[in-house]
């Protein structure tokens, strides 16, 4: 069906029995309504893809113009964006190719254990031995139950085939979906880097259309805090792990490259460092490295207090003038709702709320964002 032709004349007379021009204001505000709504709806499989490729494209807007500066992009400006997203996609990729390596080493030697348990059982482990008090009847326990080849065959045979195909299931319907939305990140982070002095000009002008001053204050605070929480929490967490990946070495824990890149991961997280240190010196434990052991938790708890309580502390308020008490509650509030989309989300909004309160109360505390 074809539509008429559009009049012509914007300063025509309104056709008859057209609405007054402040039902017409209350019409296009429930338009506008609905189909953003509906968009979100259609959208919502995707919004954490795009959330993720905000959070980048913010984290390292100021590299790419850095490197924008000393490249200037072309006609297409393709080259560098493209660049930056397969950088982006090797930082993350790199790692998974590195546990799936190492976990292709280590299925032999599973293998080879679930076999000698079938066979003969699991034997009694040494650390039982070296217990302070409870050994004797943790030995006992483990030899009456586990160290006989019927228990073993009973263990393995709790995982039947339906529930091993089940779990492979899941499994591999959770790799591919979380595959598409990787995928649609980058895909999405391409175009921001390639327009985002396009797009950061547009929002910052619907802020001050729709919300005046405040509205660009505070769309330029969240983006603060989306900066701050990175270096406070991304880099701070490298740090942590390459530290206490060089104490897991000289300690003789096993794969302390791997122990690393996880405890580099785990301390991005508020208290999920000590997780993976404590594990490290259960390991050296239960081979009978009891200095080595005391040494790793100490380092781990000297290296975690020093960045929870100095380092992070500095970067993340010191960027968005935000007490770190409320960053503590944003990221761990944040994480509660979103996952891990929420260490970066609970900040921003945090920050967003301080700001807005200090103007409500007359802008005691205030402080201009960069």
């Amino acid at each position: 069906m074809a539509l008429p032709p559009r009049a012509a004349d914007p300063a025509a007379p309104p056709p008859p029995g057209a609405l007054s021009p402040r039902a017409q204001g209350v019409a296009r505000i429930l338009l506008v309504a609905g189909l953003a709504a509906l968009g979100l709806w259609v959208l919502h499989p995707f919004l954490p893809a795009l959330a993720w490729a905000v959070i980048l494209a913010i984290a390292l807007g100021p590299l790419y113009a850095r490197a924008e500066r000393r490249w200037p992009p072309g006609r297409h400006n393709l080259l560098l964006p493209s660049l930056f997203t397969l950088a982006v996609a090797l930082v993350f990729l790199l790692p998974l190719v590195v546990l799936g390596i190492q976990a292709a080493r280590e299925a032999h030697d599973v293998v080879a254990l679930a076999r000698a348990a079938e066979e003969t059982g699991l034997p009694v482990p040494e650390v039982f031995s070296r217990l302070p008090f409870g050994g004797a009847q943790a030995s006992a326990w483990w030899a009456e139950n586990l160290s006989h080849p019927k228990a073993g065959v009973d263990l393995l045979h709790h995982l039947d085939n339906s529930t091993a195909i089940g779990l492979s299931r899941s499994l591999g319907a959770q790799i591919v979906r979380r595959s598409v939305l990787f995928g649609f990140s980058l895909v999405a982070l391409f175009f921001l880097f390639r327009d985002g002095t396009l797009v950061a000009a547009q929002v910052l002008t619907a802020s001050a259309r729709l919300f005046g001053p405040r509205g660009e204050r505070v769309a330029r605070q969240m983006v603060a805090s989306v900066h701050g929480t990175v270096d406070g929490l991304v880099l701070v967490g490298l740090g942590e792990g390459v530290l206490l990946g060089i104490v897991y070495y000289f300690a003789g824990v096993p794969h302390p490259v791997l122990l690393g890149a996880l405890t580099a991961v785990a301390a991005m997280i508020p208290f999920g460092a000590p997780l993976v240190f404590g594990a490290a010196a259960l390991v050296l434990l239960a081979a009978g490295a009891v200095v080595p052991a005391a040494v790793v938790v100490a380092a781990g708890f000297v290296v975690t207090f020093v960045a929870d309580h100095f380092v992070r502390p500095a970067l993340i308020g010191g960027t968005t003038q935000l007490p770190f008490l409320w960053v503590l509650l944003g990221i761990l509030g944040g994480v509660e709702t979103f996952g891990l989309l929420g260490l970066f989300l609970g900040p921003a909004v945090m920050a967003a709320l301080i700001l807005l309160w200090r103007e409500f109360t007359g802008g005691a505390g205030a402080a201009p964002v960069a």
